[in-house]
């Protein structure tokens, strides 16, 4: 099984606040996103709605594309997001298998 990282954008609700991860097991992350399991930016402003993720197979491409995508200009990230989920709808429960 290849294990994969995924870059994954939070927001609060459409249009709000917006934060830009990288993680190799995007269920749990976001699952400690939404129970505020680590105290931080998304607990403060309440940013718990994953809405866009990509997967790579390798890390370091990964952390690049975050880094690349944390100092684009808000437009672009709002952009990205919309281009496959114009609705900001949350994405968790797609990808959340019980």
């Amino acid at each position: 099984m290849t294990e994969h990282f995924t870059v994954y954008i939070l927001a609060s609700k459409r249009n709000g606040t917006i934060y830009v991860g990288v993680t190799n097991d995007l269920v749990r992350r976001i699952h400690e996103h939404k129970s505020e399991v680590v105290k931080g930016f998304t607990e403060k402003y309440g940013v718990h709605r994953l809405v866009h993720f990509e997967q790579y197979d390798d890390p370091t491409t990964a952390i690049q594309r975050e880094k690349n995508i944390k100092h684009w200009v808000r437009a672009w990230k709002v952009e990205l997001i919309e281009k496959t989920n114009p609705t900001w709808r949350d994405l968790y429960e797609e990808i959340a298998v019980p």
